[in-house]
């Protein structure tokens, strides 16, 4: 199984719209990363979660239609910012499908610190804006197969 650890893209300030939906530039990230995804491994799941948070779905929105893909899109309130990331650890300790996750700091390098080091502080991993982390999950064990941060795309 694959896990890929999406966080969400640059959004609005709260001043300028308190709902914070993606901004212009928050838009460009995404594309970007879809294009990169798109010419190695894209993005090979059926299911896409994200927050309840505007600017989660619509990263997950952009990003499922940018690499042409047929995923469910999910919310769940789990992946709010201020949960537990061992709450959505546990749901993920049964799944065997591909999923992608988009949520929000510090919630996701809670979750992937504590998926591949056991503990989820201290945080072990710095997830940026629109940064992707794929992890495996081999024999019980999760792995990471590669951290893409959008200053390597020029974002």
């Amino acid at each position: 199984m694959s896990l890929y650890v999406i966080r969400h893209a640059h959004a609005l300030d709260a001043e300028e719209d308190p709902v914070r939906p993606l901004s212009k530039r928050g838009r460009k990230q995404v594309r970007a990363l879809a294009k990169f995804l798109a010419r190695t491994e894209g993005l090979p799941v059926a299911e896409i979660w994200h927050s309840p948070l505007a600017r989660s779905r619509q990263t997950a929105e952009l990003l499922a239609e940018s690499l042409g893909l047929d995923a469910r899109l999910v919310e769940l309130p789990s992946l709010d910012c201020d949960e537990d990331p061992a709450i959505l650890a546990e749901s993920l300790r049964e799944r065997r499908e591909s999923l992608a996750i988009v949520g929000h700091e510090p919630h996701l390098s809670g979750l992937l610190s504590l998926l591949v080091a056991g503990a989820a502080h201290p945080p072990r991993f710095v997830v940026k804006k629109c940064a992707a982390v794929a992890l495996a999950r081999v024999e019980g064990v999760w792995a990471v197969r590669w951290q893409l941060s959008p200053d390597i795309l020029g974002e």
